[in-house]
Protein backbone atom coordinates (compact mmCIF):
# COMPACT_ATOMS: atom_id res chain seq x y z
CA UNK A 1 0.00 0.00 0.00
CA UNK A 2 1.03 3.21 -0.95
CA UNK A 3 1.74 5.82 1.30
CA UNK A 4 -0.66 9.33 1.25
CA UNK A 5 -0.71 12.19 2.55
CA UNK A 6 -3.55 12.67 4.77
CA UNK A 7 -4.06 16.16 3.88
CA UNK A 8 -4.61 15.22 -0.23
CA UNK A 9 -7.40 13.05 0.85
CA UNK A 10 -10.23 14.88 -0.69
CA UNK A 11 -12.52 14.20 -3.62
CA UNK A 12 -10.58 17.12 -5.26
CA UNK A 13 -7.68 15.00 -5.45
CA UNK A 14 -9.81 11.63 -5.91
CA UNK A 15 -11.52 12.69 -9.00
CA UNK A 16 -10.23 10.53 -12.02
CA UNK A 17 -11.07 13.70 -14.24
CA UNK A 18 -9.16 15.65 -12.59
CA UNK A 19 -6.01 13.66 -13.74
CA UNK A 20 -6.42 14.41 -17.18
CA UNK A 21 -4.58 17.53 -16.89
CA UNK A 22 -2.26 16.03 -14.53
CA UNK A 23 1.18 16.65 -16.23
CA UNK A 24 2.38 12.86 -17.48
CA UNK A 25 -1.36 11.94 -17.08
CA UNK A 26 -2.94 8.32 -14.88
CA UNK A 27 0.50 7.43 -14.85
CA UNK A 28 2.59 10.19 -13.55
CA UNK A 29 -0.52 10.94 -10.88
CA UNK A 30 0.12 6.92 -9.37
CA UNK A 31 -3.35 5.85 -10.77
CA UNK A 32 -1.99 3.29 -12.61
CA UNK A 33 0.62 0.67 -12.45
CA UNK A 34 3.90 1.51 -15.02
CA UNK A 35 4.94 -0.94 -17.73
CA UNK A 36 7.45 -3.68 -17.60
CA UNK A 37 10.85 -1.96 -17.26
CA UNK A 38 13.00 -2.22 -20.65
CA UNK A 39 16.24 0.11 -20.85
CA UNK A 40 14.14 1.98 -23.57
CA UNK A 41 11.12 2.17 -21.89
CA UNK A 42 13.10 2.85 -18.71
CA UNK A 43 14.79 6.14 -20.39
CA UNK A 44 12.05 7.20 -21.73
CA UNK A 45 9.71 6.84 -18.41
CA UNK A 46 13.23 8.61 -16.91
CA UNK A 47 12.34 11.66 -19.16
CA UNK A 48 8.75 11.80 -19.21
CA UNK A 49 8.76 12.02 -15.39
CA UNK A 50 11.50 14.95 -15.60
CA UNK A 51 9.86 16.88 -17.95
CA UNK A 52 6.34 16.29 -15.86
CA UNK A 53 8.16 16.99 -12.23
CA UNK A 54 9.71 20.43 -13.92
CA UNK A 55 6.26 21.50 -15.44
CA UNK A 56 4.90 20.73 -11.96
CA UNK A 57 7.52 22.15 -10.37
CA UNK A 58 6.57 25.67 -12.75
CA UNK A 59 3.33 25.50 -11.91
CA UNK A 60 3.51 26.31 -8.30
CA UNK A 61 6.33 28.46 -8.73
CA UNK A 62 4.08 31.09 -11.08
CA UNK A 63 1.37 32.87 -9.04
CA UNK A 64 -1.97 32.03 -8.37
CA UNK A 65 -4.36 32.80 -11.36
CA UNK A 66 -6.70 35.51 -10.39
CA UNK A 67 -9.69 37.08 -12.40
CA UNK A 68 -8.43 38.64 -14.80
CA UNK A 69 -6.01 35.21 -15.85
CA UNK A 70 -9.16 33.02 -15.41
CA UNK A 71 -11.96 35.74 -16.41
CA UNK A 72 -13.96 34.27 -14.09
CA UNK A 73 -15.92 36.29 -11.32
CA UNK A 74 -14.44 36.17 -7.36
CA UNK A 75 -14.48 37.58 -4.63
CA UNK A 76 -11.98 39.77 -4.65
CA UNK A 77 -12.64 41.05 -8.00
CA UNK A 78 -15.83 42.13 -7.02
CA UNK A 79 -14.85 43.88 -4.06
CA UNK A 80 -11.85 45.81 -6.22
CA UNK A 81 -14.90 47.12 -8.31
CA UNK A 82 -17.11 47.91 -5.53
CA UNK A 83 -14.77 50.35 -3.84
CA UNK A 84 -13.80 51.52 -6.86
CA UNK A 85 -18.01 52.40 -7.65
CA UNK A 86 -18.30 53.83 -3.99
CA UNK A 87 -15.32 56.60 -5.32
CA UNK A 88 -16.82 57.72 -8.18
CA UNK A 89 -19.78 58.03 -5.78
CA UNK A 90 -18.71 60.12 -3.25
CA UNK A 91 -16.73 62.33 -5.91
CA UNK A 92 -19.92 63.06 -7.43
CA UNK A 93 -21.11 63.57 -4.01
CA UNK A 94 -18.82 66.26 -3.10
CA UNK A 95 -20.34 67.72 -5.97
CA UNK A 96 -23.83 67.55 -5.63
CA UNK A 97 -22.75 68.58 -1.85
CA UNK A 98 -21.02 71.84 -3.45
CA UNK A 99 -23.76 72.42 -6.26
CA UNK A 100 -26.81 72.33 -2.92
CA UNK A 101 -25.18 74.74 -0.85
CA UNK A 102 -23.85 77.13 -3.43
CA UNK A 103 -26.35 79.83 -3.71
CA UNK A 104 -26.87 79.46 0.03
CA UNK A 105 -26.68 83.30 1.49
CA UNK A 106 -28.05 85.19 4.37
CA UNK A 107 -30.47 86.89 1.69
CA UNK A 108 -31.21 83.51 0.26
CA UNK A 109 -31.08 80.49 2.84
CA UNK A 110 -32.78 77.92 1.09
CA UNK A 111 -30.34 75.05 -0.19
CA UNK A 112 -30.58 74.35 -3.81
CA UNK A 113 -32.52 70.87 -4.92
CA UNK A 114 -31.73 70.31 -7.91
CA UNK A 115 -28.76 68.22 -7.19
CA UNK A 116 -30.71 65.53 -5.20
CA UNK A 117 -33.65 65.74 -7.79
CA UNK A 118 -31.73 65.50 -10.82
CA UNK A 119 -29.72 62.68 -9.17
CA UNK A 120 -32.36 60.58 -7.74
CA UNK A 121 -34.23 60.66 -11.12
CA UNK A 122 -30.89 59.94 -12.97
CA UNK A 123 -30.21 56.81 -10.71
CA UNK A 124 -33.90 55.43 -11.09
CA UNK A 125 -33.23 55.40 -14.77
CA UNK A 126 -29.83 54.14 -14.63
CA UNK A 127 -30.31 51.42 -12.09
CA UNK A 128 -33.48 50.09 -14.42
CA UNK A 129 -31.36 50.66 -17.80
CA UNK A 130 -28.77 48.23 -16.17
CA UNK A 131 -30.89 45.60 -14.46
CA UNK A 132 -33.01 44.98 -17.70
CA UNK A 133 -30.00 45.22 -20.01
CA UNK A 134 -27.80 43.15 -18.03
CA UNK A 135 -30.29 40.09 -19.26
CA UNK A 136 -28.33 40.31 -22.63
CA UNK A 137 -24.67 42.23 -21.63
CA UNK A 138 -23.32 43.61 -18.81
CA UNK A 139 -21.94 47.33 -19.36
CA UNK A 140 -19.61 48.91 -16.81
CA UNK A 141 -20.47 52.41 -18.32
CA UNK A 142 -24.09 52.52 -17.39
CA UNK A 143 -23.15 51.30 -13.73
CA UNK A 144 -20.26 54.16 -13.35
CA UNK A 145 -23.53 56.49 -14.59
CA UNK A 146 -25.65 54.99 -11.94
CA UNK A 147 -22.99 55.45 -9.87
CA UNK A 148 -22.39 59.40 -10.76
CA UNK A 149 -26.56 59.96 -10.22
CA UNK A 150 -26.77 57.95 -6.95
CA UNK A 151 -23.53 60.62 -5.53
CA UNK A 152 -25.29 63.51 -7.06
CA UNK A 153 -28.55 61.82 -5.41
CA UNK A 154 -26.24 61.20 -1.82
CA UNK A 155 -24.66 64.33 -1.51
CA UNK A 156 -27.69 66.63 -2.17
CA UNK A 157 -29.95 65.30 0.20
CA UNK A 158 -27.23 64.99 2.65
CA UNK A 159 -26.22 68.86 2.26
CA UNK A 160 -29.98 69.44 2.69
CA UNK A 161 -30.17 67.67 5.82
CA UNK A 162 -27.17 68.67 7.20
CA UNK A 163 -27.99 72.48 6.57
CA UNK A 164 -31.28 71.56 8.97
CA UNK A 165 -29.43 69.79 11.85
CA UNK A 166 -25.63 69.95 11.98
CA UNK A 167 -23.60 66.83 12.52
CA UNK A 168 -26.08 64.56 10.76
CA UNK A 169 -24.43 63.41 8.03
CA UNK A 170 -21.16 62.12 10.22
CA UNK A 171 -23.74 59.98 12.31
CA UNK A 172 -25.62 58.69 9.53
CA UNK A 173 -22.24 57.61 7.70
CA UNK A 174 -21.31 56.16 11.01
CA UNK A 175 -24.61 54.37 11.60
CA UNK A 176 -23.99 52.87 8.12
CA UNK A 177 -20.37 51.69 7.92
CA UNK A 178 -20.96 50.21 11.30
CA UNK A 179 -24.14 48.13 10.42
CA UNK A 180 -22.75 47.15 6.69
CA UNK A 181 -19.07 46.04 8.58
CA UNK A 182 -21.51 44.11 11.32
CA UNK A 183 -23.34 42.60 8.78
CA UNK A 184 -20.47 41.57 6.18
CA UNK A 185 -18.84 39.84 9.69
CA UNK A 186 -21.41 37.90 10.57
CA UNK A 187 -21.90 36.87 7.21
CA UNK A 188 -18.01 35.72 6.83
CA UNK A 189 -17.74 33.82 10.16
CA UNK A 190 -20.91 32.05 9.11
CA UNK A 191 -23.48 32.99 12.10
CA UNK A 192 -25.73 34.50 9.53
CA UNK A 193 -26.79 33.35 6.14
CA UNK A 194 -29.65 33.42 3.62
CA UNK A 195 -32.84 31.23 3.99
CA UNK A 196 -36.08 30.90 1.70
CA UNK A 197 -38.37 31.52 4.70
CA UNK A 198 -36.76 35.18 5.86
CA UNK A 199 -36.37 35.63 1.88
CA UNK A 200 -40.51 35.44 1.46
CA UNK A 201 -40.81 37.56 4.88
CA UNK A 202 -38.21 39.68 3.25
CA UNK A 203 -39.77 40.29 -0.09
CA UNK A 204 -43.37 40.88 1.50
CA UNK A 205 -42.32 43.26 4.25
CA UNK A 206 -40.60 45.38 1.18
CA UNK A 207 -43.60 45.07 -0.80
CA UNK A 208 -45.56 46.60 1.95
CA UNK A 209 -42.99 49.38 2.16
CA UNK A 210 -43.05 50.51 -1.67
CA UNK A 211 -47.08 50.51 -1.33
CA UNK A 212 -46.44 52.55 2.38
CA UNK A 213 -44.16 54.79 0.52
CA UNK A 214 -46.14 55.44 -2.82
CA UNK A 215 -49.26 56.39 -0.67
CA UNK A 216 -47.01 58.86 1.87
CA UNK A 217 -45.64 60.23 -1.29
CA UNK A 218 -49.19 60.92 -2.59
CA UNK A 219 -50.52 62.13 0.04
CA UNK A 220 -47.66 64.48 0.17
CA UNK A 221 -47.82 66.13 -2.85
CA UNK A 222 -51.81 66.67 -3.01
CA UNK A 223 -51.06 68.41 0.53
CA UNK A 224 -53.48 65.86 2.38
CA UNK A 225 -53.77 66.66 5.81
CA UNK A 226 -52.91 63.79 7.62
CA UNK A 227 -49.83 63.61 6.02
CA UNK A 228 -48.47 65.74 8.61
CA UNK A 229 -44.83 67.07 9.20
CA UNK A 230 -41.97 67.00 7.43
CA UNK A 231 -42.03 63.19 6.71
CA UNK A 232 -45.57 62.88 5.88
CA UNK A 233 -47.06 60.19 7.55
CA UNK A 234 -43.58 59.29 9.10
CA UNK A 235 -44.39 62.32 11.31
CA UNK A 236 -47.25 60.84 12.89
CA UNK A 237 -47.07 58.93 16.55
CA UNK A 238 -47.78 55.61 17.98
CA UNK A 239 -47.85 55.80 21.35
CA UNK A 240 -45.72 58.96 21.43
CA UNK A 241 -43.13 57.33 19.12
CA UNK A 242 -42.87 59.10 15.97
CA UNK A 243 -43.80 56.19 13.21
CA UNK A 244 -40.63 57.14 11.26
CA UNK A 245 -39.07 55.90 13.50
CA UNK A 246 -40.52 52.44 14.33
CA UNK A 247 -40.73 52.18 10.25
CA UNK A 248 -37.32 53.34 10.08
CA UNK A 249 -35.62 50.51 12.41
CA UNK A 250 -37.61 47.43 10.48
CA UNK A 251 -36.18 49.53 7.41
CA UNK A 252 -32.65 49.14 8.13
CA UNK A 253 -32.92 45.59 9.19
CA UNK A 254 -34.37 44.76 5.80
CA UNK A 255 -31.87 46.55 4.44
CA UNK A 256 -29.00 44.54 6.71
CA UNK A 257 -30.89 41.43 5.07
CA UNK A 258 -30.76 42.83 1.93
CA UNK A 259 -26.48 42.80 2.19
CA UNK A 260 -26.34 39.21 3.00
CA UNK A 261 -28.89 38.46 0.11
CA UNK A 262 -26.10 40.07 -2.27
CA UNK A 263 -23.16 38.93 -0.60
CA UNK A 264 -25.00 36.00 -1.04
CA UNK A 265 -25.17 35.83 -4.65
CA UNK A 266 -21.57 36.98 -5.43
CA UNK A 267 -20.66 33.95 -3.91
CA UNK A 268 -23.26 31.59 -5.87
CA UNK A 269 -21.87 33.58 -8.67
CA UNK A 270 -18.12 32.76 -7.82
CA UNK A 271 -19.09 28.95 -7.32
CA UNK A 272 -20.69 28.89 -10.08
CA UNK A 273 -17.79 30.34 -12.31
CA UNK A 274 -19.86 33.30 -13.65
CA UNK A 275 -17.80 35.25 -16.19
CA UNK A 276 -15.42 37.97 -15.12
CA UNK A 277 -17.70 40.98 -15.84
CA UNK A 278 -20.87 39.70 -13.54
CA UNK A 279 -18.66 41.30 -10.69
CA UNK A 280 -19.61 44.98 -11.74
CA UNK A 281 -23.40 43.10 -11.29
CA UNK A 282 -22.22 42.34 -7.29
CA UNK A 283 -20.96 45.46 -7.03
CA UNK A 284 -23.56 47.67 -8.37
CA UNK A 285 -26.35 45.28 -6.46
CA UNK A 286 -23.96 46.50 -2.82
CA UNK A 287 -23.92 50.06 -3.62
CA UNK A 288 -27.60 49.74 -4.36
CA UNK A 289 -28.15 48.12 -1.21
CA UNK A 290 -25.71 50.45 0.80
CA UNK A 291 -26.97 53.97 -0.36
CA UNK A 292 -30.55 53.35 0.50
CA UNK A 293 -29.51 51.62 4.02
CA UNK A 294 -27.80 55.59 4.46
CA UNK A 295 -30.94 57.42 3.14
CA UNK A 296 -32.79 55.41 5.31
CA UNK A 297 -30.44 56.09 8.83
CA UNK A 298 -30.38 59.42 7.74
CA UNK A 299 -34.40 60.20 7.72
CA UNK A 300 -34.18 58.36 10.94
CA UNK A 301 -31.78 60.80 12.36
CA UNK A 302 -33.65 63.88 11.25
CA UNK A 303 -36.94 62.38 12.85
CA UNK A 304 -35.61 61.91 16.20
CA UNK A 305 -33.30 65.22 15.71
CA UNK A 306 -36.75 66.78 15.06
CA UNK A 307 -38.88 65.75 17.64
CA UNK A 308 -36.72 67.23 20.11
Amino acid sequence: MALKNPAFDNPAFQDPRAVKSYPGGRQAAGLTPPPAPTQYATAQHAGTDAAAQAQLEGMYAAPAAGAIETDRMSVEDTVWKTVGLFAILVVAAVGGWVWTMAGVTPQNPNPNIAPWIIGMLGGFVMAMVVIFGSRKKVRPALIFGYALFEGLFVGGISAFFEFLYPGIVVQATLATLTVVGVTLALFASGKIRASKRATKVFMIAMIGYLVFGLINLGLMLFNVPIAGGAFGLYSMTVFGIPLGLIIGVVVVIMAAYSLVLDFDQIQQGVRNGAPRQYAWLGAFGIMVTVVWLYVEILRILAILRGSN
